[in-house]
């Protein structure tokens, strides 16, 4: 695993190699990942169970049970029940742009520790929920932890990572994402036959698990180098970090151009006013654009209600949950796939072939659930396994484009002066258009019906062009002089080439 690399700062790589130091603190980080991922499979599971639906949502669960004459697409649709899903994302979205000032100001660590907190008081209170105030005031601690975690875990990978293995280590969060809702469709398919209809309040307290492993570890992580380089005059501390982290005594290029960075970022005292000049255009329209495309891919929809779409076909609550299960594995290999190949192959070539097969999988779902599936009654057990597997496709092509790369893309393009303000915006849409989705899907698919998955398999047309045509490649090259690939690119050197040689002239 520990491959020396010698290169030269400029356009290529530095020093190094991976160390055992930075993957241990890289897996210990990217729990923040698995938080997330717990608290989208637990959220999916719990709602399709029946005690937790006849204590929190006696309407949704009447109407299940007993209104013959609603539509198969509309049982489940209530804006009560959409909101306990969705507003852990509202709290994320606010939770992300404070913790953008706690980043840039105090540092990863923090606000990781922070995040691990939040997630673990939620935990507890969803955990010991009696009415639905306590269960939505949990999903808002829970919505903080995650937004301090998404914020700073993605920035803290990739800035430890050598830039030749960033992508593979960048990528375990969304491994870790992944991991994280296997583990809570595994546990929410164990926790629905305990008798007494009490299970959903293990699925739900087991969060403070991965909370607890991650505000803990949070304390022995080691800072970035390009934190302590930001926060501090004194360099010393960095160089030795970084010798650390790259396992070799010669790190002086890699340091020197952390340190050009820096102070770059020291006369920007307005980040986010900042990220609006023409100079960062490619950056702030990537930062606004891969999250929203990766909300319209339509994966929160099956990683939400996974369950409750199963159902809706026709299978039963313990096979909906064994469903979500298998869909689980699928999404976790294909993840860890990406993580082998995304430095070999590239961004832009999983991007573009997951896409492609997303595209194919959604169409065949709708389809089927056109041709098949009525208002009343299920489809026939054959076609609901057809579904189920075309499905496992879909979210196969997710996982090794779309859903690591969305957030692996977004967190090495930024600049230092911008990095954090730009992470924050990319988390701050992602929450945004994850709401949307989260709130008006099951209102979406009792109107759209079938219709909802040609509805997101055309978003995913246009995300999959929008790549071809306006994304440069980024594997390899190193975060502090990421710049070039955008005055090299055939549509953004036309916005930033005369500025972009003015600033490599500049240094």
């Amino acid at each position: 695993m520990a491959v020396g690399v010698a290169m030269t700062g400029e356009g290529g790589q530095y020093n190094g190699k991976v160390t055992p130091f930075v993957i241990l603190s890289c897996m210990m980080a990217a729990t923040g990942g698995v938080i997330f991922g717990y608290d989208i499979g637990i959220s999916g599971g719990v709602t399709s169970m029946e005690p937790f639906l006849e204590k929190f949502f006696p309407e949704v669960y009447t109407r299940m049970k007993s209104d013959t004459k609603i539509s198969n697409y509309c049982k489940f649709d209530s804006e009560l029940l959409t909101s306990f899903t969705s507003s852990l994302y509202i709290a994320g979205l606010v939770a992300s742009v404070f913790a953008s000032s706690v980043t840039r100001a105090y540092g990863r660590k923090p606000s990781i520790l922070a995040g691990g907190a939040a997630f673990l008081a939620g935990a507890a209170l969803n955990g010991a929920a009696v009415n639905i105030y306590m269960l939505i005031l949990g999903r808002i601690l829970l919505g903080v932890g995650v937004g301090f975690a998404n914020q700073s875990v993605p920035l803290y990978l990739s800035e430890m990572a050598p830039s030749k293995y960033r992508g593979a280590i960048s990528n375990g969060f969304q491994f870790s994402v992944g991991i994280g809702a296997l583990s809570a469709n595994l546990i929410n398919y164990g926790t629905q036959k305990i008798e007494g209809g009490w299970g959903w309040r293990i699925s739900l307290a087991l969060a403070a698990v991965p909370a607890s492993v991650l505000t803990l570890g949070a304390f022995f992580l080691p800072e970035t180098p390009n934190s302590l380089i930001q926060r501090s005059v004194d360099h010393q501390t960095a160089m030795l970090m970084l010798r650390r982290i790259r396992g070799v005594e010669d790190v002086q290029l890699e340091l020197e151009d952390l340190i050009k960075a820096n102070n770059i970022s020291r006369t920007i005292q307005h980040p986010f006013r900042k990220i609006l000049e023409r100079k960062y255009r490619p950056q702030l329209v990537m930062a606004i654009a891969i999250p929203f495309f990766q909300q319209v891919t339509g994966i929160n929809v099956i990683a939400f209600y996974a369950p409750i779409l199963f159902r809706t076909i026709g299978l039963g609550e313990s096979a909906s949950l064994l469903s979500a299960v298998m869909t689980g594995v699928v999404g976790t290999i294909s993840t860890f796939i990406s993580m082998l190949i995304v430095d070999k192959f590239g961004r832009r070539a999983l991007f573009i072939g997951g896409g492609l097969q997303m595209l194919v999988s959604q169409m065949m779902v709708g389809g089927v659930m056109a041709t098949q599936l009525g208002d009343h009654g299920g489809v026939s057990t054959g076609y609901a396994y057809l579904v189920l597997v075309l499905i496992g496709i879909y979210v196969a092509g997710f996982g090794w484009s779309w859903g690591p790369l969305g957030w692996l893309v977004p967190s090495e393009i930024f600049p230092l002066e911008i990095r954090s303000a730009g992470q924050s915006i990319n988390v701050v849409v992602n929450f945004l258009f994850t709401f949307i989705v989260a709130q008006t899907f099951l209102a979406m698919l009792c109107h759209f019906k079938a219709g909802i998955f040609f509805f997101f398999g055309g978003w995913v047309m246009v995300m999959t062009l929008f790549v071809y045509f306006f994304l440069p490649e980024t594997k390899n090259v190193p975060m502090e002089t990421m710049e070039s690939v955008w005055v090299e690119h055939w549509f953004w050197r036309r916005i930033v080439g005369d500025v972009g040689k003015e600033t490599k002239n500049q240094a």
